[in-house]
């Protein structure tokens, strides 16, 4: 048993799109940043200094010799991690992500990631303080082990627990049984949870989250013509006092995945000013004349945004729909099986038990930074009551607060690591020393 009471837990929540990190028992995390990372091939930087960082790489992969793809790459790359790092145009720096399918493919990022909240965002030892991290849903036993041991063996922590984005969520509106809809950057999972517990077998998934929205909203505003310029590919000048205008600047070597970084957080940024869900499933003709809505642009021009305000949102709970914007025609090679919002919800409960469907009905959650798009929680509720059983009294939940649907995952954990009766739950150093990474599964469920 691991008695923390005196020190504050740490709460990490390592999303699709941003990494949450703060101190249990606080409001709100103390830093957010985004999960992916620029990364700069070494070689082609300094074959002169090669010589000698080949040699420690070829020691690292000696000693790891268990995950070879995380090692071969160590040596050779420099990361950036953190907005303000991401922020800063290098030469070769690509923008890569350690997820792939919403599990973690690449621990290296990882590892880089959660030594940056530590030591850059929350300036702590983490020898000192237990922690508590948020993982998805259906997260498989090897990389529950694999965070157990580079929590332990890397970062040398007194405790560990793992715990489920949905219980969180749960546990963050003070329910233990509820639906919960996190619709987040990469994905949008819906798990039902009972007493605590994440029902596996009815948990679903689609590939339908925050980024796919924003790169239809890219796509649809290319193909109307609007060019949106990275920030760093064009400079202002003043021309007269107050009146800016901008000219471009080249960078030739910007690799194209930092370019669409800059401009996915510029189509983010529309997305999450002006667009918001139809009440009703979107109609080409119904939309055609509705008035527009400006958005003025970082290097100083102001485009009109109209049906698209609607049609983007409206992916969610049709997916087909994206399959009109020009240059997403990708999906329909999954696009048969990805079903709409309301579809999941509903075949989600029916997964469930009889005797639990109604309580399941009546506490639907909704969470993540998705979840806050205006009116998405009406045309939820709406869908459900025409679709659901009569008998069901449908109730969609959401924050009204804005900051609680976007951080409700890290928020439950900060909830549950603060609670003195949580105490006695922790995985702590001593019982991984003696029974392993593996004792993970028996401590958290």
């Amino acid at each position: 048993m691991y008695g923390g009471d005196e020190v504050s837990a740490i709460v990490i929540d390592l999303g699709s799109h941003t990494c949450k990190a703060g101190y249990a028992g606080e409001d709100a995390p103390k830093a957010v940043f985004p999960s992916v990372v620029g990364s700069i091939d070494q070689m082609e930087v300094d074959d002169a200094a090669n010589t000698d960082t080949n040699s420690g790489a070829a020691m690292d992969a000696k000693s790891n010799a268990k995950t070879p793809d995380s090692d071969k790459s160590k040596g050779k790359r420099k990361l950036y991690v953190g907005s303000q790092a991401l922020g800063y145009r290098r030469d070769n720096m690509e923008v890569i992500s350690p997820f792939k399918d919403g599990i973690v493919a690449d621990w290296d990022i990882v590892d880089n990631i959660w030594d940056h909240a530590f030591r850059e965002c929350l300036l702590i030892d983490p020898t000192e303080h237990p922690m508590l991290l948020a993982e998805p849903s259906s997260n498989p036993q090897q990389q529950r082990e694999k965070a157990a041991e580079l929590m332990f063996e890397k970062y040398k922590v007194p405790a560990l627990f793992l715990a489920k984005n949905a219980v969180l969520t749960s546990f963050a509106s003070g329910r233990a049984t509820s639906l919960v809809v996190d619709c987040g950057g990469g994905s949008t999972t819906i798990a039902p949870v009972h007493d605590g517990y994440v029902l596996q077998k009815a948990v679903g998934t689609s590939l339908i989250g925050g980024e796919f929205l924003t790169d239809c909203l890219l796509k649809s505003l290319e193909s109307k013509g609007i060019k949106i310029k990275p920030r760093y590919s064009f400079k202002r000048k003043e021309v007269r006092p107050g009146d800016f205008q901008p000219f471009d600047v080249d960078f030739p070597n910007t690799t194209e995945s930092y370019r669409l970084y800059s401009q996915r957080v510029i189509a983010s940024d529309i997305k999450d000013s002006v667009c918001r869900a139809p009440d009703s499933p979107y109609d080409e003709s119904a939309y055609a004349n509705i008035p527009m809505t400006p958005y003025e642009l970082p290097d100083g021009q102001t485009i009109e945004i109209g049906s698209d305000r609607f049609k983007i949102p409206d992916v969610l709970f049709n997916p087909t729909l994206s399959q009109t914007i020009p240059g997403m025609e990708s999906l329909s090679e999954f696009a048969p099986s990805v079903r709409g919002l309301s579809q999941m919800v509903i075949e989600s409960i029916n997964k469930c038990d009889v005797d639990i469907r109604r309580e399941l009905f009546s506490s639907i959650l909704l969470a993540g930074g998705t979840a806050s798009m205006q009116q998405l929680k009406e045309r939820l509720e709406k869908d459900l009551l025409e679709e659901s059983p009569q008998a069901a009294r449908v109730k969609v939940l959401a924050s009204g607060n804005t900051t609680e649907r976007r951080f409700s995952v890290w928020i439950g954990g900060s909830i549950l690591a603060s609670l003195g009766s949580f105490q006695q739950m922790w995985f702590s150093k001593t019982e991984y020393e003696e029974h392993g990474a593996s004792y993970v599964q028996r401590k958290c469920p």
